[in-house]
């Protein structure tokens, strides 16, 4: 049994193997800084989105999310693939990132999904900025600052149901208390409430207990909606909750559109389900090779000792590029001739990988941190988290080199240089 597996579950590294051999191949960079570098195949991010498209039905809008950057993968040209597939809306965290997409071209409809002080209602209005309303507070100002202005912004009412962070409370005895407050927002001058949506806590988890948790918030913000509508008079335009696992899982949540997050870049057991392919590898290239006898004790704390004649490589990838030091001794690369075990702990610009046995692997040969042929996944298990923190981990000195049909169009490195 491979020794990467989980009990009698193959790793996916291995279902990967036995499909294809891995080709040894260097990425055409033009960089100073030919180390460590990400590859975000936006046909990939176009087959996802054709494909999600076909699995939620022509009547389902499709907002993408690309808050923190596309999740590490480019908000800008994701953004641009997005618009130019036919997405109907994008969503981001903050004022910043909406406005860093308008500065780029992009067009659709933006939703920020969090905080945006009162003083930036007009920049809302001016750049087509949906806002996001939280609670009575947030309404008031941005009703304020709207009608101060003689204009109108667009908002989502956000409801909490169950999630318990932002939103409009309205479990149990606070029902009441959340619809009037919902319907005296929905009626404030300045403010035109184009959609209304929750977000699920638990749609991406098995089991009963979070089966029923995540029917139980659907039943409740349909509940809401209803008697939101009554009391309006009228109906929402955009009523969503489906995130990646509602995406997936429960086309009753669908509603009038889909906000897919990690979905969409080809990550998690259900994107392997609805044959997505991930976006982003992540890739670098060994800088040194030595050789230790056994004994020998590898990096900071001396860890990891080597049990034999250990044939070991240096990467020029370590915790400041994104390698996170909770995987040192536990993570493990791609290289041509098959996976490499990380050995000791990680440094902040360096990590060092156990190359015995491979003699085709030199210096200068090309390894794959996680993508393609060495699943994101794997290693968020190994680390005892999720793929959302890696791929967003991967900081921004590490250059963004962007492929369609297997030729690098645009590269972006984030430094002042």
């Amino acid at each position: 049994m491979c020794i990467f597996a989980n009990g009698d579950r193959p790793c996916m590294r291995c279902s990967i193997m036995k499909r294809g051999t891995y080709k040894k191949r260097m990425a055409n960079v033009a960089s100073t800084l030919k180390r460590t570098w990400a590859e975000i195949d936006l046909d990939a991010l176009a087959h996802n989105y054709r494909a999600l498209k076909k699995h939620i039905g022509e009547n389902v809008k499709f907002m993408g999310i690309v808050k923190a950057d596309a999740y590490g993968h480019g908000s800008v040209q994701v953004s641009r693939c997005l618009q130019e597939e036919g997405a109907d809306y994008l969503a981001v965290s903050s004022i910043d990132e909406a406005m860093e997409l308008r500065t780029n071209g992009i067009e659709l409809p933006i939703l920020i999904l969090g905080h945006t002080p009162k003083d930036q209602v007009d920049k809302l209005i001016d750049n087509n900025i949906t806002q996001a309303v939280t609670c009575e507070a947030k309404a008031i100002n941005y009703s304020e600052g709207a009608s101060r202005l003689g204009k109108t912004l667009k908002v989502h009412i956000k409801v909490d149901t169950g999630m318990s962070r932002l939103g409009y409370l309205c479990e149990g005895d606070f029902f009441k208390g959340g619809i009037d407050g919902i319907v005296q927002a929905c009626r404030m001058p300045g403010l035109e409430a184009e959609g209304i949506f929750t977000h699920f806590s638990m749609a991406d988890e098995d089991g009963d207990e979070a089966l029923a948790y995540t029917q139980h918030q659907f039943k409740l913000f349909v509940e809401v909606i209803e008697a939101v509508e009554d009391a309006l008079g009228k109906k929402f335009e955009l009523r969503h909750c489906a995130n990646t696992g509602a995406t997936a899982r429960f086309p009753e949540t669908h509603l009038d559109m889909v906000r897919p997050g990690l979905l969409l870049y080809g990550y998690g057991d259900y994107a392997h389900e609805l044959g997505l392919e991930p976006v982003m590898s992540l890739k670098s290239a060994v800088q040194t090779i030595k050789h230790y006898p056994a004994g020998t004790k590898v990096s900071y704390g001396g860890t990891f000792t080597t049990t034999e004649k250990t044939r070991m490589g240096v990467l020029p990838y370590g915790y400041a590029d994104g390698f996170l030091r909770s995987l040192s001794n536990k993570a493990v690369v791609m290289t041509s001739e098959g996976p490499a075990r990380q050995c000791g702990r990680i440094c902040m610009d360096m990590s060092m990988i156990d190359l015995t046995g491979k003699k085709s692997v030199s210096v200068g040969s090309e390894v794959e941190i996680f993508g393609k042929h060495n699943p994101v996944e794997d290693m968020a298990a190994a680390a005892g988290t999720i793929p959302y923190e890696l791929v967003c981990a991967v900081s921004k000195r590490v250059p963004r080199m962007y492929l369609k049909g297997g030729e690098v169009i645009e590269r972006e490195l984030l430094l002042r240089l």
